[in-house]
């Protein structure tokens, strides 16, 4: 364990293992057989001590015990002196059991639990620990149970705070001391007590403290621990705010039944196609929230009523509480033009993971232009028939690049309601910049460029609205792609996070966005309002981001990339074509994403290698298979069928179910053979192209 080589057991040591073992499976008997007759006499709860002695592990012994005491608590000669006697005995025993394994579990639940009875002196609580945390002062058992204990003794966070301080000077490795030191801070902000009511205050003075450790020792892991978490008390606000959304303030929409024709004047930005009469309105908040709903969101237009909208979350685990949020908007036939207002949180109730409540209310105002469209046979639609590929795209002319310019205006690509950042977290993130740019002068520490990477995103995020670039970008760009060298164990995670900054910095101004804005060759040559189609192909992408900035792509080219996921695909609800082609997607389930996407049509998942692998690795994100949510709300009668085919295929079945699509490509997947082809033509009966091939 912990790099250590396994050493061969020598002769005495396997016969007093084995004369132990014979002891403990004796005692086990007995006390089974106390267990299940329900006898709790002197003599059966001292052998259930003796075993917790050999084995402080026995969660089973620890909830006897607690019988037990239940029992002898409840007989009807029991009286004050005799309930601290048991008590006491209790917490003798798990005493006797820590001095064993002080990393007990039950132990340290069974200590708590006898204390919650109200009947035992804390006082000596806090000397015990004192001997634990000598022996090993990073127990972390041992803070938990300190924090319980000073909760009981309602001993005050500063005291607490003071004992931290002192066990970081006599070992600044200890992790469980500065976590600890990061639990009492948060509960001393949350509540706004005396001196820390002003984080500007208490911050500056916690990273002139972690300083004296990571400089100390850079290798040290337990102090950088720390100053992670000071960042985001610096970079987090507490308040969620608007990020983005869509369509935008200010902007024009148009919706037409089939296609834009030549003369329209609006931006392509905002040009929707739209067979069923109704659009999306997407609210892109900072950080997760709940309580989005009619009441905290009121829509005003001529052509609908707020109450009949209903808002729902984009997550991937189908919570309740997510950054994205979308409600359609049905459109009347007879309303050509109308204005639409959202008001967002004038009412209380939009409520962070975190507990604070919305608090910078925000108002969108929009038109709406609905052009009904006969389809026009001479031309097939672009949403019918399109292939991403190199030579399908051009350019877009001056003229036409001068109308995108102007369009990005109305775009919310910044945080259109992004409050001025305090001054000290300037001050507090240039002068971390400085320290660190001094400490990796000095020495060559991974930890240290990781670090430097995460200051500098952080000064650029607070800095953006105001700067309109990243200034830093190619900086933090160089210390990714120097740790992918240095760290190859954590490579992907630096290629991950190398990825959402590469799509930060493509989306951050006008100017590097259009270089990757193209015209489908295909579509009416003068029609302003044709899609644009965002190409993000090959750029090594491994993981995607920046979505608050793409909310308005209806074309998104991701072909030859690197992208293992697609979570927050979901936010983008305008996208109705998407290549995913060349990727390294590994199974069905990680197109879940998609399954949000109502107005998709077109998707090219071409030549990835969903089949190659036998265990589905994209489900089991924790250990426990229960925790992912495909399939969690497939309703069981749904896969009731006589189909084998259907039957074999259910993760097929529950992905594409919901899907509209008109064109798929599969091919150059290991799953892609003719018998599973044939399934998806049951799954989906609207589907015309699949491979390249029209379907009868």
């Amino acid at each position: 364990m912990h790099g250590r080589p396994r050493k061969a057991p020598k002769p005495e040591d396997e016969a007093a293992s084995s004369a132990k073992a014979q002891k403990l499976r004796a005692l086990q008997t007995q006390f089974f057989s106390f267990h299940h007759n329900k006898i709790y006499t002197k003599e059966a709860v001292e052998l259930s001590a003796k075993l917790l002695e050999i084995n402080p592990e026995s969660y089973t012994a620890w909830n006897y015990r607690k019988l037990a005491v239940e029992h002898y608590l409840n007989l009807p000669d029991c009286n004050p002196d005799s309930i601290k006697s048991v008590l006491d005995d209790e917490l003798r025993v798990v005493e006797n059991a820590l001095r064993q394994n002080f990393k007990s579990y039950g132990a340290w639940h069974h200590r708590k639990w006898v204390l919650s009875k109200g009947h035992s002196s804390i006082d000596n609580e806090l000397r015990l620990l004192d001997k634990f945390q000598k022996a090993d002062s990073r127990n972390f058992h041992a803070w938990n149970y300190r924090r319980f204990v000073a909760e009981s003794m309602k001993r005050s966070e500063q005291d607490e705070l003071k004992y931290t301080e002192d066990m970081i000077y006599a070992n600044f490795s200890n992790y469980s001391a500065w976590h600890n030191r990061s639990v009492l801070l948060s509960a001393l902000f949350d509540k706004k007590a005396e001196g820390f009511l002003l984080k500007e205050k208490v911050l500056p003075e916690e990273y002139e403290f972690i300083h004296q450790a990571i400089f100390t020792d850079p290798d040290d892991q337990s102090g950088w621990f720390y100053h992670l978490w000071l960042l985001d008390q610096t970079v987090t606000t507490d308040s969620p705010l608007l990020a983005s959304s869509w369509p935008g303030h200010g902007s024009d929409v148009l919706l037409v039944g089939d296609r834009c024709y030549n003369g329209s004047a609006f931006s392509p930005f905002s040009a929707l196609h739209s067979d069923s009469g109704s659009f999306p309105i997407v609210l892109y908040f900072n950080q997760p929230v709940r309580g989005v709903n009619s009441s905290t969101v009121t829509v005003e237009c001529g052509f609908n009523k707020n109450e009949d909208l209903l808002w729902k979350p984009l997550s991937a685990s189908n919570s309740q509480t997510a950054r994205v949020w979308v409600a359609h908007l049905k459109v009347s036939s007879s309303d050509l033009h109308s204005t639409v207002e959202v008001s967002v949180g004038h009412t209380k109730g939009i409520i962070s993971t975190r507990g604070f409540e919305y608090s910078h209310p925000s108002m969108l105002s929009f038109k709406v232009h609905v052009q009904p469209m006969e389809r026009d046979s001479s031309q097939v639609s672009v949403a019918e028939s399109i292939s991403l590929r190199e030579e399908n795209f051009k350019v877009y002319g001056k003229q036409s690049e001068e109308s995108i310019i102007d369009s990005f205006d109305q775009l919310i690509i910044k945080n259109g309601h992004e409050t001025t950042a305090s001054n000290w977290r300037f001050e507090a993130l240039a002068k971390e910049i400085e320290c660190f740019r001094e400490l990796l002068s000095l020495v060559d520490c991974k930890i240290g460029k990781l670090t430097l990477a995460r200051l500098l995103k952080a000064y650029d995020a607070m800095s953006y609205p105001f700067a309109n670039k990243l200034v830093h970008s190619e900086e933090v760009l160089e210390l990714y792609s120097d740790l992918m060298k240095l760290d190859r164990t954590h490579y992907q995670f630096y290629k991950d996070e190398r990825s959402i900054v590469l799509l930060q910095k493509v989306t951050s101004s006008k100017g590097s966005l259009l270089q990757h804005c193209f015209q489908y060759k295909d579509s009416v040559s003068s029609a302003i309002c044709g899609p644009i189609c965002l190409r993000l192909n090959n750029l090594s992408l491994s993981r995607m981001g920046a979505f608050e900035k793409l909310l308005w792509v209806q074309m998104l080219d991701l072909s030859h990339n690197e992208l293992q996921s697609i979570e927050g695909l979901e936010a983008m609800q305008l996208l109705s074509c998407l290549s995913l082609r060349n990727n390294k997607l590994r199974s069905l389930t990680a197109l879940e994403p998609l399954r949000k996407l109502k107005l998709l049509r077109i998707l090219d998942i071409s030549y990835n290698q969903i089949g190659d692998h036998s265990i589905d690795t994209t489900r089991y994100v924790c250990s426990s298979p229960l925790s992912h949510s495909v399939g969690s709300e497939l309703n069981r009668d749904e896969t009731v069928t006589s189909d084998v085919a259907l039957i074999n295929n259910w993760e097929a079945f529950y992905i594409f179910k919901d899907f509209n699509l008109n064109q798929l490509d599969i091919v150059g997947n290991t799953i892609a053979d003719e018998k599973f082809k044939s399934v998806l033509v049951k799954i989906m009966p609207k589907l015309k192209q699949l491979d390249g091939k029209l379907l009868d």
